[in-house]
């Protein structure tokens, strides 16, 4: 792989970190123990036994707390220390072929990290304002599913991966803004 596949490829790891941390490291692991890609030096540590272990059952813990209104919140501000780190660390590690993490490598890693972790944990917010907890059940499940997708995506197809990571960000950007603006408009008419 070239250079610029190895950019797709980081960016969508760190964006995808930005909504399941554990997921995707698990994701990652998994691809390069079973040689469905071959990893660089700097990420080839998540296919240790130990890595993919940690990751798998903190994944299975977060995929149930994610589903509980009000300690999703609590899980994403207590995640805000670690999945723009780990952001950081796979786009990093992606655009490493000798190990060396890039400072460049990291800064880009972790601006995408944090740009989907505060969409996610926005979005989460608005959300758990809502009385009913179907859409926090939908909301966490399609998380799973476009984590689960971008994943494949950024290893087959690491262009069309990065495009839709950022179709998707700004979509939801929109959506939000657009939520956001409803409530404000909502909260002044009931106020005066």
């Amino acid at each position: 792989m070239n250079e610029a596949h190895l950019f797709a490829i980081g960016i969508a790891l760190a964006a995808l970190a930005g909504v399941r941390v554990y997921l995707t490291v698990f994701g990652v692991g998994l691809a390069g123990l079973m040689g469905w890609v071959a990893l660089p030096d700097a990420l080839a540590v998540t296919s240790s036994y130990w890595v993919l272990g940690t990751s798998g059952v903190l994944a299975l813990v977060e995929f149930f707390a994610d589903k509980i209104p009000g300690v999703d919140s609590g899980w994403d501000l207590l995640h805000t220390l670690l999945r723009i780190p780990v952001g950081a660390f796979l786009a990093a590690a992606a655009l490493s072929p000798d190990g060396g993490l890039s400072m460049s490598g990291l800064a880009a890693g972790a601006g995408a990290a944090a740009l989907t972790h505060s969409l996610k944990s926005g979005t989460r917010l608005l959300i758990n304002a809502s009385p009913e907890p179907a859409s926090n059940w939908t909301a966490s499940l399609g998380e799973d599913a476009v984590v689960l997708a971008g994943l494949a995506l950024a290893f087959a197809h690491p262009w069309l991966s990065l495009a839709l990571v950022l179709g998707l960000v700004l979509g939801v950007f929109v959506l939000v803004f657009w939520l956001a603006r409803k409530l404000v408009a909502s909260f002044r008419r009931a106020s005066g």
